[in-house]
């Protein structure tokens, strides 16, 4: 039975609370520091996290909500049923489906310097394809008109107000909540106090959970919340980048500039991208 014991019978001892629909998921962005933001909110007590991108509303909405139920963690009424999948950011019907299975969802997105966070893609995409073309080959339609392909997936996803738009139609502003990627690195705490508060629970996690793994130029978790234990994110986080020609990168610079605008205006944060 996916939906746990019936109301008013007890739990059993092995399987305490109920599996939820998430209250809240992170919606977004790839590369932009969302495994982080998972692996330190699920430290909270009143906090359960799915480990996994469950991909429910983009690649398996037809298996329906009760499968996606079924995967969620069992949670306690005071407790809230988090996951993440950063590729709903960019999907269109992600914001109507999400909508569609409550309109009260809490929606949290990480965001990063487009350009960087481009590079951080192609570096992923290049470990598990080594023969793609370079990055510069992939990033212009033209290169000497400076013209970029925005049909490429690492180009297409920094173009945050372009996708934050979808959104609005379904969501105000005051439930979508912008996570910057850089300060999540060089401030956790304060990132991580954020999120709490907009999540509504105490602020539980501050600066006595982190500590800065300079080798990872990454901050980790003092103890993680299965065993205790000091936590880094795995070795997939923090790739060296590829090397990219700085023109390349004063070009793209250029092009994200009025999209970063817009999406400051929009959402009125400024992140000092520029």
């Amino acid at each position: 039975d996916p939906s746990g014991p019936p109301v008013g019978s007890p739990p059993g001892p092995a399987r305490p609370g109920t599996k939820r629909l998430p209250q809240a998921i992170v919606v977004g962005v790839k590369k932009g520091g969302t495994r982080a933001v998972l692996e330190f909110i699920r430290v909270h007590p009143d906090v359960r996290a799915l480990g996994t991108e469950p991909h429910f509303f983009d690649r398996n909405y037809d298996r329906g909500l009760e499968w996606y139920r079924s995967l969620m963690p069992r949670t306690l009424d005071s407790q809230i049923t988090v996951e993440k999948t950063p590729s709903y950011f960019v999907t269109k019907e992600a914001p109507r489906r999400i909508f569609n299975m409550s309109r009260d969802t809490k929606l949290i997105v990480v965001v990063r310097n487009p350009v960087t966070r481009a590079i951080s893609d192609y570096t992923q995409t290049l470990s598990k394809k080594p023969d793609i073309p370079t990055f510069e080959g992939l990033t212009f339609r033209n290169r000497s008109l400076g013209l970029v392909d925005t049909s490429w997936n690492a180009i297409r996803i920094g173009m945050y107000a372009v996708h934050l738009e979808s959104w609005l139609q379904y969501f105000p502003l005051s439930q979508i909540h912008f996570v910057s990627g850089e300060k999540l690195i060089t401030d956790p705490a304060g990132e991580m106090g954020k999120v709490q508060d907009f999540l509504g629970i105490k602020r539980v996690i501050t600066d006595k959970h982190f500590y800065f793994n300079k080798t990872k130029g990454f901050p980790c978790l003092k103890k993680s919340e299965s065993s205790g234990l000091p936590r880094c994110l795995g070795k997939s986080k923090g790739r060296t980048h590829v090397q990219i020609d700085p023109e390349v990168i004063e070009q793209l610079r250029d092009f994200y500039r009025p999209y970063n605008v817009k999406f400051y205006e929009t959402v009125g944060q400024d992140f000092r991208w520029e």
